[in-house]
């Protein structure tokens, strides 16, 4: 399809929280959502960096500290919110760390990250989403997904951890929770509208960063020079997440069209088998509310 950007629809009075907002699709997902009228809170574990990307976007914003690699941030965040909340864009990631890491509750850094943080943030802001004004929770997974299978469940443990297979498993769970939450509250007859997308292959920070493959000093210096060389640019991987937030259908999975997914319009994107698997799905949600402390009440 040809939608862009300036097909958004005007968002005006609503209020909508983006993780990771301060670079990559994050932050250009956060400035279009501005430039249409929401009002916009960038969570993001480096507050300086969030100061600097929202003083040169346009409209209504406000920065927030949240390191979702600490479930006592999630849960200062959440304890922290006032008012509605209308769409939640779970974004920030870590992406193939070279040797096992793990968040400061003892899981492994991905996983603790992309996928646990997000399903604690996401029930824990639960009754703010209900009573916002056509709720909406958009979860960023990716192409990676496809690596991903049954070792999810496992949590990407140290025994066993390869980089790569590790960040699949955790975008696999990204899917799994989107279409769970859509599940289970069309199931409770909630408000709450769940939707995924995925950026293809873009030039984001995920590359260079610390936490990451930018752990690697080579990677680090020079990502920035072949990156926008080889994959399309951040603002282009941003699309299919805003598309996600705004008009995509319930429990729909968004990406790019061209080239195995990894770049051009948006559309509808492929779900690996394992993404279909339903009954992964709820055992990854039991799990899930085992390890975070977090149950969602509908």
């Amino acid at each position: 399809m040809s939608w862009t950007p300036a097909d958004l629809p005007d968002l005006t009075g609503r209020t909508a929280v983006v993780t990771g907002a301060n670079s990559g699709i994050g932050v250009h997902t956060a400035r279009e959502l501005a430039a249409h009228g929401a009002h916009v809170v960038l969570a993001c574990r480096n507050v300086a960096a969030g100061r600097e990307a929202a003083a040169a976007m346009p409209g209504s914003t406000r920065v927030e500290e949240l390191n979702l690699a600490s479930l006592a941030s999630v849960r200062a965040f959440a304890g922290r919110w006032q008012g509605p909340l209308d769409l939640l864009v779970n974004n920030a990631g870590v992406m193939t760390p070279p040797s096992y890491r793990e968040t400061e509750d003892g899981f492994e850094l991905q996983y603790g990250t992309n996928h646990l943080g997000h399903f604690a943030l996401t029930g824990l802001l639960l009754p703010a989403l209900t009573r916002g004004s056509s709720p909406r929770v958009v979860t960023v997974a990716s192409i990676a997904h496809h690596n991903g299978d049954e070792g999810v469940l496992e949590g990407n443990p140290r025994t066993t951890y390869k980089p790569s297979p590790a960040y699949g498993n955790t975008k696999l769970a990204n899917v799994l929770f989107a279409r769970e939450l859509q599940r289970r509250a069309r199931a409770a007859g909630s408000p709450v509208v769940s939707t995924a997308a995925h950026p293809g292959v873009s030039a984001t920070n995920l590359f260079a960063s610390s936490d990451g493959m930018g752990s690697n000093r080579l990677i680090r210096a020079t990502a920035p020079y072949f990156m926008p060389v080889l994959f399309q640019s951040a603002k282009a991987g941003a699309n299919p997440t805003l598309y996600a937030a705004t008009v995509a259908e319930p429990g729909s999975y968004t990406g790019c069209r061209w080239l195995k997914e990894s770049r051009g319009p948006v559309g509808p994107a492929k779900l690996s088998r394992h993404a279909r698997n339903d009954d992964l799905a709820r055992r990854l949600w039991d799990l899930s509310e085992q390890q975070s402390g977090v149950t969602f009440e509908f």
